[in-house]
């Protein structure tokens, strides 16, 4: 049913409310896990060094602690619920075409505001840079390598285009800096080209990925790409070069001085949690709700640097407590 649906929602209505109501989406990526370890996992939960007051296991960051501790509040305040609707979203696809939350923005979720309850250790995060993909192509001629009159090498002209772009690199950390994510920046991900040893490589394909601050336009990277090509082909006649774009996913920034911002925080401290806001420095499907015109953020248990690997955990005690800042949010921002 996963494959089908892609996302499951339900929504609570406070029963006595009438007129203008505010309303609070929760949302956690679910069925979020890398399939290689998982055996490994298993084995070290059931036969390692675990104890109740961790959970163990590929996914538990990332994100299994945040759906609990959505369930666990979004329940509490169901039981003994003050006014307002809350809506609680389990979206899949996160890694890798974000299937569920875009259905879900496209189907018309509505609410006033949204928590992504991502690893953040309790952080608050209010911003995360995007990413655009682009793949370029370069056309050489295949010909023996001791025939340099024939040949024309497309790897050299993959790498020419790296250095050409070193100049981007400089723009960029130039530029002024988002206060929470700092400078934009690109690299390249993938090079193949070429046969064997002895022969000038007739094409080469190169794939760039650049991390974009969250007020840079889709596109950008590939008018950067092409004008570095631009440049490249004046000084090397024989250049012939494709680009295209690919994967597209936008930043994502509310102001730290946003009443959902200011409600996590204060919620936090009246726990006993030290308030913190920072930088996400993953893409996360935040983004897709920011542009749909719902502020969200992202404010969960776990660590993103523990995401994705063998010996992923998370401890109990900083889900439970990610539990109870959520429910006194709700309550807070909902009541409020």
């Amino acid at each position: 049913s996963y494959l089908i649906r892609f996302y499951v929602s339900g929504t609570h209505k406070y029963p006595g409310d009438v007129g203008v109501v505010t309303s609070l989406l929760l949302n956690v990526i679910a069925l979020c896990l890398v399939a290689a370890g998982l055996v490994l996992c298993a084995v070290r939960f059931l036969l390692g060094p675990t104890t109740p007051d961790r959970i163990v296991g590929r996914g538990a960051a990332d994100m299994k602690a945040g759906l609990a501790a959505i369930l666990a509040a979004a329940h509490s305040w169901a039981v003994s619920p003050s006014s307002g609707t809350l809506v609680v979203a389990l979206t899949g696809d996160e890694e890798h075409a974000s299937l569920g939350m875009q259905r879900l923005v496209a189907q018309g979720v509505e609410a006033d505001a949204a928590v992504v309850t991502e690893p953040t250790e309790l952080a608050v995060m209010p911003a995360h840079k995007g990413f655009q993909w682009v793949e370029v192509t370069f056309q050489g001629r295949a010909a023996h390598g001791s025939r340099p009159e024939v040949g024309v090498d497309a790897v050299r002209h993959a790498a020419a285009l790296l250095q050409e772009m070193d100049s981007l690199e400089v723009g960029l950390r130039g530029g002024e800096p988002h206060p929470l994510l700092g400078h934009g920046s690109f690299h390249a991900g993938t090079v193949a080209g070429g046969a064997t040893w002895s022969v000038y490589p007739e094409r080469c394909v190169l794939t760039l990925e650049r991390r974009t601050l969250p007020d840079e336009p889709d596109g950008v990277f590939l008018g950067e790409v092409e004008a570095c090509l631009a440049r490249l082909g004046g000084r090397i006649p024989e250049l012939d070069a494709v680009s295209r774009q690919d994967l597209v996913r936008p930043g994502s920034d509310v102001s730290p001085d946003h009443p959902l911002v200011r409600g996590l925080l204060q919620a936090a401290e009246e726990e006993g949690h030290p308030p913190r806001v920072e930088g996400m420095t993953a893409w996360v499907d935040a983004a897709f709700l920011n542009r749909a015109g719902i502020p969200a953020v992202c404010f969960g248990p776990g660590s993103i640097a523990r995401a994705h690997t063998a010996d992923e955990e998370v401890h109990a005690d900083e889900v439970r407590t990610a539990s109870r800042i959520l429910e006194r949010f709700v309550r807070s921002f909902l009541g409020g």
